[in-house]
């Protein structure tokens, strides 16, 4: 696509300017050199103003102390012609085919920025690059992953604190390896030592019984010595009693008492116990509660990474108006460098190029005080510029080789001021003489 741009520019009276014509380079940097307070300003804004409309007229247009109205009269390379003129400066546009057009026919190759590319380096990062955005058409679909980036963000922040705090509590609960896994219930225990009371009270009972038979051996073995007339009948008791004797103490001779001892110091150091169980558990508990968390905060971040790559796959297949611009959590970005920190040069590479792409069919654009760049960085500007195709118009405090031209007290220096003004002529006076 053909752009627009300036071929010869005449100015007379506008501001500072008397009068000044300018054929500007078709591409690369043609700077508009001079001391302060010279007029370099107001070339810019007569082009501004010539070209953008009313919304871009200077508040005192017309040079101090001129007699004469302000005269615009711009020509672009495909043959425009761009006039304003008279006293009220009306505007006058001509095609190439001599059909005439007004500030609507500019408005289609004027893009806005290009007469004021203050307003755009000067906006906000965020600024910078919506408008980046908007202009590849990518604004919606970042914005929905920024937001889901976002999401995730915090929500693995969140999962991450509360890992670390897992992790702290169960570093901070003392471990206590000799404690059962589980709580110790009381009325367990108790159950327990009833049953081996309840056991020993029959091993009692079995000893009872074996004392009382020992009782009758005895009496027995009294009644045989005393009565040895019945010997053969108490013969015969004793040697039952005596087979039951043996029977007997064969069934208790291997019995052996339970202590209740060990019971009844955990009945006694019960809530010891259950409070060292207690730690254990919930240590134990924190440091999985620590794991949990730590695996949902590893797979939010491949979440968070697998959207910042959608970013980045999103802006590498936009038709961006400059190699390395980017945008990333709503900044603009050139060369991975946010706009504070990015050069003079690369600034006015990223808003040309930006200007540029806002719209095609303008190929030129003012620049104002480029004094801030040393006069390597000018040299690199204004060869990116050819390499570019673009045409830009600019102004520097400098008298020095740089400059295309050098304005001086309204005119350009090194040119005869040509006489522009013509002052009214006197009024004329009837001679008496017949």
């Amino acid at each position: 696509m053909s752009r627009m741009k300036i071929n010869r520019l005449e100015i007379e009276n506008v501001k500072r300017i008397k009068a000044v014509t300018i054929e500007p380079k078709a591409e690369g940097l043609t700077i508009i050199g001079g001391d302060n307070n010279q007029g370099k300003t107001s070339v810019l804004d007569a082009i501004a103003w010539a070209l953008g409309g009313d919304r871009y007229r200077p508040s005192k247009a017309a040079r101090e102390g001129s007699m004469v109205p302000p005269l615009l009269h711009i020509v672009m390379d495909n043959g425009l012609i761009v006039e304003r003129k008279g006293k009220n400066s009306a505007l006058k546009v001509t095609d190439p085919n001599g059909q005439k057009g007004g500030q609507q026919l500019l408005n289609e190759f004027v893009e806005q920025l290009a007469l004021d590319l203050p307003k755009f380096m000067e906006s906000t990062g965020k600024e910078k690059a919506q408008t980046l955005l908007q202009i590849i058409g990518v604004g919606d679909q970042l914005e929905t992953l920024e937001k889901e980036e976002r999401e995730l963000y915090n929500e693995r922040l969140y999962v991450g604190r509360t890992a670390d705090q897992k992790d702290k509590f169960a570093k901070e609960q003392p471990y206590y390896p000799e404690a059962p896994k589980e709580l110790i219930s009381p009325s367990e225990l108790i159950k327990q030592q009833q049953e081996i009371l309840a056991r020993n009270g029959e091993n009692q009972k079995k000893r009872e019984q074996a004392e009382m038979l020992q009782e009758q051996v005895n009496m027995l073995r009294e009644q045989i010595a005393e009565k040895k007339r019945q010997l053969e009948e108490l013969n015969e008791k004793f040697e039952l009693a005596f087979h039951n004797l043996t029977i007997a103490k064969k069934s208790v001779q291997d019995l052996q008492d339970e202590s209740t001892a060990e019971l009844e110091a955990s009945l006694a150091n019960i809530e010891e116990t259950n409070r060292k169980v207690r730690a254990n558990l919930d240590k134990e508990k924190a440091e999985e509660d620590a794991r949990y968390y730590r695996k949902q905060y590893e797979a939010l971040t491949v979440k968070i990474q697998e959207k910042r790559k959608s970013k980045a796959d999103l802006l590498r297949s936009a038709d961006l108006p400059l190699p390395g611009l980017s945008v990333e959590d709503g900044e603009l970005l050139y060369k991975s460098q946010r706009w504070d920190n990015m050069s003079g040069s690369d600034r006015m590479k990223v808003s040309t190029a930006i200007v540029r792409k806002l719209n095609p069919k303008c190929g030129f654009v003012l620049m104002d005080k480029l004094e801030q760049m040393d006069l390597k960085t000018l040299q690199e500007f204004g060869s990116w510029l050819e390499e570019e195709g673009l045409q830009a118009i600019a102004t520097r405090v400098s008298t020095g080789d740089e400059c295309s031209i050098i304005i001086e007290d309204g005119y350009i220096k090194g040119q005869e001021a040509a006489v522009i003004e013509k002052e009214p002529a006197a009024p004329k006076r009837w001679s008496s003489d017949f």
